[in-house]
């Protein structure tokens, strides 16, 4: 069971994550991609932190949605429209809750990551964020059906996560600006697979700490 007051705790830690990370996300985009990745990120997240007390008592919906509408307004590039719909599609199955059960989690995961294939017109395999959302996805639910709790099963999912970043080095980039390089593209890890390991890395080690 997840409430509305940890859902801020994980966007506020998320913010600090991408920031402390926003260098390195960076690096990975200049070697395939604009650039920029790390630094408009964290400019998004920056301006979610300094209103994260305005969602203090709304319910998960709204603050999912809220968090999706500025990574929007204010992330440039393909990643802002991509992190604001997987927000923004996941606050729409949390609609009026203050808690979330492990299965309405997945739930809320499942339709982000389905966002993300909507919006970005990609599936799994193209190098992109998605080749470690959908892992992660399939591991957590399939941890959550097999009878584990958040945790174990998040736990499960990080893993995911990581091999599907790891996945990223061995394929040639087939969206975005990377595709342009082809062959090239090969060796390089997918910022955006990136920087979604890092939020789910994220949210585990929020949820570990009670």
């Amino acid at each position: 069971m997840i409430d509305a007051k940890k859902i801020i705790e994980i966007i506020d830690a998320v913010a600090k994550k991408i920031d402390a990370e926003k260098d390195f996300l960076t690096q990975l985009d200049n070697e395939i991609g604009d650039g920029d990745h790390g630094i408009n990120l964290s400019r998004g997240f920056k301006s979610i932190e300094e209103k994260l007390s305005t969602f203090a008592d709304k319910d998960i919906a709204s603050i999912l949605k809220g968090v999706g509408t500025q990574l929007v307004s204010t992330v440039g590039g393909a990643s802002g429209p991509l992190y604001g719909t997987a927000f923004m599609k996941a606050g729409n199955v949390c609609k009026g809750k203050f808690t979330l059960t492990d299965e309405e989690f997945v739930q809320a995961f499942n339709a982000a990551v389905e966002g993300v294939k909507l919006r970005g017109k990609s599936v799994e395999g193209e190098k992109t964020m998605l080749d470690a959302l959908c892992p992660a996805y399939k591991a957590l639910k399939g941890g959550i059906d097999g009878g584990k709790n958040l945790i174990f099963a998040l736990e499960d999912s990080v893993n995911a996560a990581i091999n599907g970043v790891e996945y990223t080095k061995t394929i040639i980039a087939t969206k975005g600006r990377a595709a342009y390089l082809n062959e090239r593209s090969i060796g390089h890890q997918d910022p955006g697979a990136t920087s979604s390991l890092y939020i789910l890395q994220t949210a585990l080690d929020v949820l570990k700490k009670g």
